[in-house]
């Protein structure tokens, strides 16, 4: 699997999982009735299709307590533009003067905060990168701009400056306290990079970053594992915390870059993982209000994440992987965490060898996971993304 296609599957999983929330009106209303029913209560789902801009696809990859969605959605001329559903209204966020812009990653805040990535109207990129977005465009402008993140609130959308000496940025998620983290490039040429002779290869270090809006977009870094040259965050929540992956350039999207999972609190950084299967693809997804943290990690016979592994994070109890599913078949034998609820349950995918037969699940306090399309799963689990 290609890390474009990782990161497309890992797409249309946050996609699944928003449909579920859906669902969990419906079922939080059926509860009463079902109960007093005789017949063995069934799942319920309501699908609500969100509209487009007429292009070919489109993607909800985020939900926040207001039931604010955001994604994108691909145009007409077939580039995609960030997008905000709420109250069933269409809003095109627009880009930063280059054809494409998305929102990747869970943006959890309910203070109108959204951020992502966009092209600017800068081009060629300097260096010749496809910079870590060119993954989450998928369409024929997908490199050759400059990227940065941005952050759009009140309307409007606006760059975040990447590190002195750097071009590229990318935003992943912001908190109540205007607080949004990432990753952004400095001016270091970085031996650790992949692939130089391909097309496209990274050049520059990155490091995770720090935006403060309410310091006029200050940006700051956050240190690294000993010994590590890039990094990335990729969550923040409400008290600060942040987690993310700390390792090597490499190729600017996950693989040795996440050799560590880490966590960030008051200005220190801890490998949340050090006992992990494989030094690679070990990143963190999600961080609740408590500093639970989920996510996934690599396998130690597959250096392209194509097998991973999913687990959870607390500060009582460290790490504790999160199974596939058992009785399917083919048998699976990967698992993946992309958020998790103030209770504590988790929500991911199970999938067998080559991601076949991917089943959107639950994790419930419990190593083993419940299909959410199971038919006798009972209750409503809505709040998870």
């Amino acid at each position: 699997m290609t890390t474009q296609q990782r990161w497309a599957r890992a797409g249309l999983v946050r996609r699944i999982l928003l449909i579920i929330l859906f669902a969990a009106g419906c079922q939080t209303a059926l509860a009463q009735t079902q109960a007093q029913a005789k017949a063995k209560p069934k799942a319920q789902y309501q699908v609500s299709t969100l509209p487009d801009f007429g292009g070919t696809s489109s993607g909800g990859n985020s939900i926040n307590d207001q039931s604010w969605v955001s994604g994108y959605s691909r145009q007409l001329d077939r580039n995609r533009h960030a997008t905000l559903w709420r109250n069933g209204a269409l809003t095109d966020l627009l880009t930063l003067g280059g054809p494409n812009s998305s929102v990747t990653w869970n943006v959890k805040n309910t203070a109108g905060i959204i951020v992502g990535i966009s092209q600017t109207a800068t081009t060629p990129e300097p260096n010749g990168e496809n910079w870590s977005s060119a993954a989450f465009y998928s369409t024929p402008n997908n490199v050759g701009y400059i990227n940065l993140g941005f952050v759009w609130e009140n309307g409007a959308m606006r760059r975040l400056l990447p590190f002195p000496g750097g071009n590229n940025g990318f935003a992943t998620g912001a908190n109540n306290l205007g607080q949004v983290v990432g990753w952004a490039e400095n001016g270091v040429h970085d031996p650790t990079c992949c692939c130089q002779s391909d097309p496209g290869h990274q050049v520059l270090q990155f490091l995770p970053a720090v935006w403060d809006l309410g310091s006029g977009d200050q940006i700051h870094d956050l240190p690294l594992i000993s010994g590590d040259s890039s990094g990335a965050a990729t969550a923040i929540n409400d008290n600060g915390q942040i987690v993310g992956i700390s390792g090597i350039c490499d190729q600017a999207v996950g693989r040795h870059t996440a050799k560590h999972a880490v966590l960030w609190e008051n200005g220190t950084v801890t490998d949340i993982y050090p006992d992990a299967p494989a030094p690679w693809w070990n990143t963190p997804t999600a961080i609740n209000q408590h500093g639970d943290v989920v996510g996934f990690a690599g396998d130690s016979t597959d250096v392209e994440g194509n097998i991973l592994h999913a687990f959870i994070w607390t500060k009582d109890n460290g790490i504790q992987v999160l199974k596939p599913l058992r009785g399917r078949v083919p048998q699976h034998v990967d698992s993946e965490a992309y958020g998790i609820n103030e209770a504590g349950q988790v929500v991911g995918v199970s999938c067998a060898a080559d991601q076949v037969d991917c089943r959107a699940v639950i994790w419930n306090h419990g190593v083993y996971p419940t299909d959410l399309n199971d038919p006798d799963l009972k209750g409503s689990y809505s709040g998870f993304l």
